[in-house]
């Protein structure tokens, strides 16, 4: 049987049962001077006084989604921690190996030795990052077409990611001995990527209290309890001081890195958040006023006032377009949000097909990736964003910038709405198309885009047939994105039918399906003024 040594790593030898306890105690971060909780507090009122919104419901109601996020439409997220190193089951292990007749705490017992010896703080010194490249990680999610980057802040397991002065558990003190949070960041800036930042502190609360149900380390309250702490019951409400500590490690978040995104998992919906969520919220948007930027907050289920946030939607999707920008956060892997061993990972026809659903119905795509505890992002991962990238390299003016046409789409494949519903590729077929628009002076490119190709190479748009209950009366030229020449249709009350290009160009052939440009003029537009091409022949300045 394999057990683990006094670092977490595992050995051969001894049981779980007998293995000897772990002693060293070297990696430990010495306590910190917690800053004045009522002093930090008293700053923040004053900023929410200060305006120009208030802590209400009523005030927060003015709230408007900048443009910069309405046209990203694609962010990426990171799930880092010290879950990695044991990479078994998720990001959720932490938890779930206390938790007896879980396979996580099974795996345990088995690899690393009893809970009393080895416990998850045993994994934290091993959670090194050595091979961490901020620089190279930031061009890599530039190539892949990333607009604005997530990173977590701090998740359940109570490791910030970040320099937090509230406690000694952050990853300046213990682990990679540096703020990698403030590294990517910084590396994203020079990228023009936008930044934000994601906190999964409230959850802490409850998280570890199965250890405290048997002999385990959460159980030492004399060396660890402001790590594993408060370790309660779900069913009980987070404390005043736990509440005031969650807003008070958030304002740092705001004003040491200033993210543009500020997004939030699930328990802040919980009634005992509401006037803490209140405060945050009109503390943010007043720190964004004066920094003069546009931010968003991202929330589940309901967490905020409709109009006050934008709403967030896990591993899942919409049925039809949504009047407010919303956003669909989903991971690159079915399996977890962190880096394990054997993950399911997605397909690019996957990633295009969720990307392209979402933008047609007002939303965002952000898409996870889980790096290993040394640092590096796992290949199959950085191929997947490749291939992402390459596909809005060529179709991303279908994607950025664009706004919901009148419907969202066609086809036979439909997205479930609501949260998790990714565990299974949808099967799209050539019929399935997604609509989005971008007005122009005097027209509307209309964008049909497809995740496969049809076998015939014929695309349909039954929307734009003449006999549709849309009713589209005049129809421009139609491209086909990365080919040059005005493409062959035929209109039929069934459908616009489209002749692709064959061969395809190189470009269109290397990525999954299409996307149809197709200009609708505005018949009450000026005629655009025709020029002359170098063989003397008349070219429309605007329209093609």
């Amino acid at each position: 049987m394999t057990t683990a040594t006094s670092n977490g790593t595992p050995s051969t030898g001894a049981t779980g049962a007998g293995a000897a306890r772990s002693t060293d105690r070297s990696w430990v971060p010495d306590p910190v001077e917690v800053p004045d909780t009522q002093a930090a507090l008293a700053a923040v009122r004053e900023v929410i006084d200060a305006g120009p919104f208030t802590d209400t419901w009523e005030s927060l109601a003015d709230y408007e989604v900048p443009d910069w996020f309405r046209d990203a439409k694609f962010g990426i997220f990171i799930h880092w921690g010290a879950y990695s190193v044991p990479a078994f089951g998720n990001e959720w292990y932490p938890r779930n190996m206390y938790k007896a007749g879980t396979k996580e705490h099974a795996h345990h017992r088995e690899v690393y030795g009893d809970h009393t010896e080895v416990g998850y703080k045993d994994f934290l010194p091993r959670f090194t990052m050595e091979q961490f490249d901020p620089a190279g990680m930031a061009q890599l999610f530039r190539r892949a077409g990333a607009q604005f980057l997530v990173p977590v802040a701090e998740h359940h397991d109570g490791l910030a990611m970040y320099d937090e002065p509230r406690t000694r558990w952050d990853v300046t003190k213990v682990g990679p001995g540096r703020d990698v949070l403030g590294e990517v960041l910084g590396a994203c800036d020079d990228q023009w990527i936008t930044r934000g930042a994601s906190s999964h502190r409230a959850e802490h609360w409850f998280f570890f209290h199965p250890g405290r149900s048997f002999p385990s380390d959460v159980r030492d309250d004399a060396d660890f309890a402001d790590l594993y702490g408060p370790a309660m019951p779900q069913a009980t409400g987070p404390s005043e001081a736990y509440l005031e500590d969650w807003l008070l490690r958030t304002v740092r978040i705001i004003d040491h890195y200033r993210p543009q995104v500020l997004w939030f998992d699930w328990w802040i919906e919980h009634p005992a958040f509401e006037p803490y969520r209140r405060m945050l919220a009109a503390y943010y948007y007043n720190r964004a006023a004066q920094w003069g930027r546009g931010v968003v907050i991202q929330y589940k289920w309901d967490a905020f006032e409709p109009g006050t946030a934008v709403l967030d939607v896990e591993r899942g999707g919409m049925a039809d377009v949504q009047e407010r920008p919303w956003q669909n956060d989903t991971s690159v892997s079915r399996t977890s949000w962190g880096w394990i061993e054997g993950h399911e990972w997605k397909s690019d026809v996957d990633l295009v097909g969720e990307l392209v659903d979402v933008v047609a119905k007002n939303g965002c795509l952000l898409l996870n990736i889980g790096p290993k505890p040394d640092g590096t992002i796992p290949p199959e991962e950085v191929a997947l964003l490749e291939q992402l990238g390459a596909w809005l390299e060529l179709n991303g003016e279908a994607v950025y910038g664009t706004r919901p046409w009148r419907v969202a789409g066609e086809g036979p494949t439909s997205v479930p709405e609501g949260s998790f519903t990714d565990a299974a590729s949808l099967g799209w077929t050539s019929s399935d198309l997604r609509f989005t628009q971008r007005t122009e002076v005097g027209q509307t490119a209309l964008y049909a885009i497809g995740v496969e190709r049809p076998e015939d190479g014929v695309v349909r748009i039954r929307a734009l047939g003449s006999a549709s209950p849309l009713a589209v009366r005049h129809l421009g030229d139609v491209h086909l994105i990365g080919h040059p020449k005005r493409l062959e249709v035929r209109r039929t009350e069934d459908a616009l039918e489209v002749v692709l290009p064959s061969p395809l160009p190189a470009r269109v052939e290397a990525v999954p399906g299409f996307a149809v440009r197709v200009v609708l003029p505005d018949p009450a537009a000026p005629a655009p003024r025709t020029l002359l091409n170098a063989e003397g022949e008349g070219e429309h300045e605007s329209g093609g």
